[in-house]
C-alpha cells in the first residue's frame, strides 16, 4: 500500500511534490551555505590578524633582571619560534652637517638590532633606500636631517658624548606604534605618537655606543607558531593572552609582555561577532522564509490532501496507516528535498568560492551541511506530517467535503487580539533602546577574555519583520472582504461580465490569497534590506578610505618640514585634476594636545570628500563657508564642545608654536561648529581652521600634505609617478592601497561573499514565492474553471480571472514588500551601526539589482498565471473526469 501510494504521489501530484521539494532545497543550501562561510570567514579573520602583526611579543626585561636569563625563558615557551634580544636607548637629539649646513633634531630613539633580525621579523623593517643592513635611518629623521646613505650624523645619548656614525640605508617602520609602545601601560596612557627621530644600528655598534650612557633597556622580540591557533578569533585570543599570562607568571617579575598578536586578535574577536551578527540578521531570516515557502505550497495543496485523508478514513484506513502515509510523503520531501539543496549548496561554493566548502575545514563544513539537512527534514515534518496529524484529530470525514472558508468562519486568533499592532509597538520600543548613542550592540573590554553580544537587539527587526507581515495579511483579508464593489471595477477591463464573479472568488479565497500577498512581500523585504545593507555597506567602505586617504591620491610631508603651497604645482602630473595644500599642525587647548589642520575653504571640496554627516551645527557647505567669512572661525570635535562646554560664538584660545620663534603662542579662535569627521584627521578630538589666518598667526604657511583629486582613475599610476618624483622626502599614497588596509578584519572577509549568496538566493525566494504559490492555488481550482466553463465562461474570460489574481498579487506583494524592507533596512543600519565607520549619511539604494528582483518576481507571477491560464482550456468534462 505504501509503494502504491509514494506511486500515485509521483504520478498524480508532480508539481505539488516538486514545489514542496524546491522549499526544502532552498532552505538547506542557505543554511548550509552561509553556515560553511560564516565558519570560513572567522578563520580569515585570525589568519588576517596574524599577519598584520609583524612583531607577536615584545617582552620588555625589567629593571635590574638579566636579559640573557629572560631571552631564555621566551625561547623556552612553548609556541615560540624565535626570540631575538633588541636593545633600547633614548637620546638627546640627532645631527648632521650636509652641504655646508647643520640641521639639529630633537629627542629621539636608537634600537640595537642582532644579526639575523630582519629575516625573522621581515614585516618590522622596510627599506626605502640604501643598503638594508648596517646604520639605517628612519624616513622622517632622514628628512629632517637632509641625510641620506653616505652621510655621516651625530647621536647624543645620555650621559655620552656626541658619537658620530654612517648611515648606510634609510627605512620605513611600518608598524612603529607598537615598537615603541610602552610595555604593560593600558591603552589610554601609550604615547600619541611614535618617536620623530629613531635610528637603527647593529647590537656591537649599539653596545658600544651607549656603554655608559643612561636610559637603556632591552626588549626579547618573540615570533610565535601561529600555525597551532584556533581558526575561531575568540578561541585564538584567549589562547595567546593566556600563554602571555603564563610566561609572566614563570618569570617572577622580570619580564612583561607587550602581546601584540593577541591586542590583533582583540579586535578580530570583534569584528568576527559582527560577521556572527550579519549572518543572523541577513541569513535566518532568507532560511525562515524558505520554510515558510514550503509550508506555503504545502498548504496550497492542504484542502486536496484533507479530501484524500477522508476517502482514506471512509475505505477503512486506522488513524495510524494515514499518518504512516503523511510521514511518507514529508520523508520523501525532506529526504530529496535536502539532498538537492546541500548540492546546490555545494555548487554555490565551487561557483563562487572555487570549493564546496567555502573555504571551511572539512569538520566545520561537514557539521554545518548536516544541520542544514537536519533542518530541511524538520520543515518538511512540519509542513507536510503536522497538519496532517492536526485534521485527523481535529476535521471529520464531513468536514473535508467542505470548503476551507466554510469551516473557517471567525477571523484568525492573532488578529481578534491586535498582535500584530502589539508586535510592531514592541520593534519600535526595542529599538529605540538599541539604537541609543550609548548603546553597544557588542561590547568586548579591552585586555578580557570573555566577549558578549546584546542579543536582544534582534527582537526589534524580527519584531518589525513579523509585525509588519501580520499586519499586511490584516489589511488585505479586510480589503478582499469589505472591498468587493471596489475590486469588481478593477479586474472589470480584464473579466467583463465575469468581474463580480471573480471579486466573488476573491473574496472567497481570501484566506490563501492574503498568504500569498504575504509571503511574496517577506521575500521582497528580504531582498531589499539585504542588497540596501550591502551596498551601504560599500559606500562606507569607499567613504571610510577617503577620509583615511584624505583624496584620490595624498602626498604627506615629513612634520617639521617647510613646505610652501606652491610646491604644489610640481605635483600636477598628467591626469591630475586639482592639488589641495592642506596644513597640519598641533594646538594645546588647556593641557589637551590635538591636530590642528588649516583647510582653504572655498576650494578643499575640489580635492576631497565633505559630507554633511561629517559636521554638525550646519551642511559641510554652510560651515565652510562661515570659515571663509570669517578667518578665526573653528570646527572643533563633540568632545572638545563637551568637555569645554562650548557654546557656538564662544572664544577659544589656542596655544600654537610660532613657527619663527618656536614658542607657543595663543591664538583666538571662536567656535563656529562641529567637525566629527574630515579627511586625513584622527578619530578622536582635533580642529579644522582657515589656513590662511593659520598662517597669519604663526608665521608659516607650510603644508602639511597635498590632496591631489584625479577624478577617480589612474590612481595608481599617478602615485608610482609621484614616489618616483619625491623619492623618500614625502609618503605618497592612493585611495587603492588606503581601500585595501583600512577598516577592520571583517573587512578582509569580503562581504561581497555574503550578500551574494544571500542576494541570490533572494531572488530566487522572490520568485518562488510569487510563481509557485500561485501555480498551485490555480492547480487546485481547475474544478472551479471546468464549473464555469460548463457555465458560458468563454476562455477569455478565465484568462482575465487568473491574470487578475495574479496582477493582485504582483502589486499587493511588491508594495507591500517594498514598504516592510525600506523600514527594515533604515532599522537594519541603525542598529548595526557599529559595522559602519564612519556611519552613512542615507542608505545606499542598489536600483539594478531591485528591478532584478521584482522582475523576476513578476516574471514568476505572470509565468504561472499563463500556464494556469492555458490548463482552464482544458475540455471541462475531461477535466472534472480527472478530479
Amino acid at each position: 500500500m505504501i509503494a502504491a501510494w509514494a506511486r500515485g504521489l509521483a504520478r498524480h501530484r508532480t508539481g505539488r511534490l516538486l514545489a514542496a521539494l524546491t522549499g526544502i532545497a532552498l532552505a538547506v543550501a542557505l543554511v548550509a551555505a552561509l553556515g560553511s562561510f560564516l565558519t570560513a570567514s572567522k578563520a580569515t579573520m585570525t589568519q588576517r590578524a596574524v599577519r598584520s602583526v609583524a612583531v607577536d611579543w615584545q617582552v620588555q626585561v625589567q629593571s635590574g633582571a638579566d636579559p640573557t636569563s629572560v631571552l631564555s625563558l621566551v625561547g623556552r615557551a612553548p609556541g615560540t619560534r624565535a626570540a631575538l634580544p633588541v636593545g633600547f636607548a633614548h637620546t638627546n637629539g640627532f645631527t648632521a652637517r650636509v652641504q655646508g649646513s647643520t640641521q639639529t633634531t630633537g629627542p629621539g630613539m636608537a634600537l640595537g638590532l642582532p644579526d639575523g633580525y630582519r629575516t625573522r621579523f621581515p614585516d618590522a623593517v622596510r627599506t626605502l633606500s640604501g643598503s638594508a643592513t648596517g646604520v639605517l635611518l628612519a624616513q622622517q629623521t632622514a628628512s629632517n636631517l637632509h641625510a641620506a646613505p653616505g652621510d655621516t650624523i651625530g647621536i647624543q645619548l645620555p650621559g655620552t658624548a656626541l658619537r658620530q656614525v654612517k648611515v648606510d640605508g634609510v627605512v620605513d617602520l611600518p608598524q612603529a606604534d607598537s615598537l615603541f609602545q610602552t610595555v604593560g601601560a593600558p591603552s589610554q596612557s601609550q604615547p600619541t605618537a611614535p618617536p620623530d627621530n629613531v635610528v637603527l644600528l647593529p647590537a656591537a655598534q649599539f653596545a658600544s655606543l651607549t656603554r655608559g650612557a643612561t636610559g637603556v633597556t632591552t626588549q626579547i622580540h618573540a615570533a610565535r607558531d601561529d600555525t597551532r591557533l584556533p581558526s575561531d578569533p575568540a578561541a585564538a585570543y584567549t589562547s595567546v593572552t593566556g600563554a602571555a599570562h603564563n610566561l609572566e607568571a614563570r618569570s617572577a617579575g622580570t619580564a612583561l609582555v607587550g602581546n601584540n598578536i593577541g591586542a590583533a586578535l582583540d579586535s578580530a574577536r570583534q569584528d568576527a561577532l559582527y560577521a556572527q551578527i550579519l549572518f543572523l540578521f541577513l541569513g535566518l531570516p532568507g532560511a525562515v522564509l524558505a520554510a515558510a515557502l514550503t509550508a506555503a505550497v504545502a498548504s496550497a495543496g492542504g484542502e486536496r490532501r484533507r479530501q484524500e485523508q477522508g476517502l482514506l478514513r471512509l475505505r477503512g484506513l486506522r488513524p495510524r496507516q494515514i499518518t504512516a502515509l503523511a510521514g511518507l510523503e514529508a520523508a520523501l520531501i525532506g529526504l530529496v528535498g535536502g539532498l538537492a539543496g546541500l548540492g546546490i549548496a555545494a555548487l554555490t561554493g565551487r561557483l563562487a568560492f572555487g570549493t564546496a566548502s567555502f573555504g571551511a575545514s572539512a569538520g566545520s563544513w561537514s557539521v554545518w551541511y548536516a544541520v542544514a539537512f537536519v533542518l530541511g527534514a524538520a520543515v518538511a515534518a512540519g509542513a507536510v506530517l503536522v497538519p496532517a496529524l492536526r485534521d485527523l484529530r481535529t476535521v471529520t470525514v464531513a468536514d473535508t467535503r467542505k470548503q476551507e472558508d466554510v469551516r473557517r468562519s471567525r477571523s484568525p486568533w492573532w488578529m481578534r487580539y491586535g498582535l500584530d499592532f502589539a508586535l510592531l509597538i514592541g520593534s519600535w520600543l526595542v529599538f529605540r533602546a538599541s539604537s541609543g548613542n550609548q548603546y553597544a550592540l557588542v561590547l568586548a573590554p579591552e585586555g578580557v577574555p570573555s566577549i558578549s553580544v546584546s542579543y536582544w537587539a534582534f527582537l526589534g527587526p524580527a519584531l518589525l519583520w513579523i509585525g509588519a507581515a501580520l499586519l499586511l495579511w490584516r489589511l488585505t483579508l479586510l480589503a478582499l472582504a469589505h472591498g468587493r464593489p471596489a475590486l469588481a471595477r478593477l479586474v472589470r477591463p480584464l473579466t467583463a461580465t465575469l468581474a463580480g464573479t471573480t471579486a466573488a472568488v476573491l473574496a472567497r479565497r481570501r484566506r490563501p490569497f492574503a498568504r500569498s500577498v504575504v509571503l511574496l512581500a517577506l521575500a521582497v523585504s528580504f531582498a531589499i534590506s539585504t542588497a540596501v545593507f550591502n551596498a551601504t555597506y560599500h559606500q562606507q567602505a569607499e567613504v571610510d578610505a577617503r577620509l583615511t586617504n584624505g583624496a584620490d591620491v595624498t602626498v604627506t610631508e615629513p612634520p617639521g618640514t617647510q613646505v610652501p603651497p606652491t610646491a604644489g604645482n610640481s605635483l600636477k602630473l598628467s591626469g591630475v585634476r586639482h592639488v589641495e595644500p592642506l596644513q597640519h599642525r598641533f594646538a594645546y587647548v588647556g593641557s589637551d594636545l590635538q591636530d590642528l589642520y588649516g583647510v582653504r575653504p572655498d576650494t578643499i571640496a575640489k580635492a576631497t570628500s565633505l559630507q554633511d554627516a561629517y559636521f554638525a551645527g550646519g551642511t559641510a557647505h554652510q560651515l565652510m563657508r562661515r570659515l571663509a567669512q570669517r578667518p578665526d572661525n573653528l570646527l572643533v570635535s563633540v568632545e572638545t564642545v563637551n568637555d569645554f562646554q562650548l557654546s557656538p560664538g564662544d572664544t577659544l584660545n589656542l596655544r600654537i608654536q610660532d613657527a619663527r620663534t618656536k614658542a607657543l603662542r595663543t591664538v583666538p579662535f571662536h567656535y563656529a561648529g562641529i567637525a566629527k569627521e574630515f579627511p586625513t584627521a584622527p578619530k578622536d578630538s582635533f580642529f579644522v581652521a582657515n589656513a590662511s589666518y593659520v598662517a597669519k598667526a604663526t608665521g608659516s604657511d607650510a603644508v602639511g600634505a597635498f590632496l591631489l583629486d584625479t577624478g577617480g582613475t589612474n590612481q595608481q599610476r599617478i602615485a608610482t609617478q609621484l614616489r618616483k618624483q619625491v623619492g623618500t622626502r614625502a609618503t605618497v599614497t592612493d585611495l587603492t592601497q588606503t581601500r585595501g588596509t583600512v577598516g577592520t578584519s571583517l573587512t578582509s572577509v569580503d562581504l561581497a561573499g555574503l550578500t551574494r549568496i544571500e542576494l541570490t538566493f533572494a531572488v530566487l525566494l522572490a520568485a518562488g514565492s510569487g510563481g509557485l504559490v500561485l501555480a498551485l492555488g490555480l492547480a487546485e481550482r481547475r474544478r472551479t474553471f471546468a464549473i464555469a466553463t460548463v457555465l458560458g465562461a468563454q476562455p477569455r474570460h478565465l484568462r482575465g480571472m487568473v491574470l487578475s489574481e495574479a496582477l493582485l498579487l504582483a502589486a499587493g506583494g511588491l508594495a507591500g514588500g517594498a514598504l516592510i524592507g525600506w523600514a527594515l533596512s533604515e532599522m537594519l543600519v541603525k542598529v548595526l551601526t557599529g559595522v559602519f565607520d564612519p556611519p552613512p549619511a542615507a542608505l545606499a539604494i542598489p536600483g539594478v539589482y531591485l528591478a532584478l528582483t521584482g522582475a523576476a518576481a513578476l516574471a514568476a507571477i505572470l509565468a504561472a498565471a499563463l500556464n494556469g491560464s492555458r490548463r482552464s482550456h482544458r475540455p471541462a468534462v475531461e477535466e472534472l473526469r480527472d478530479l
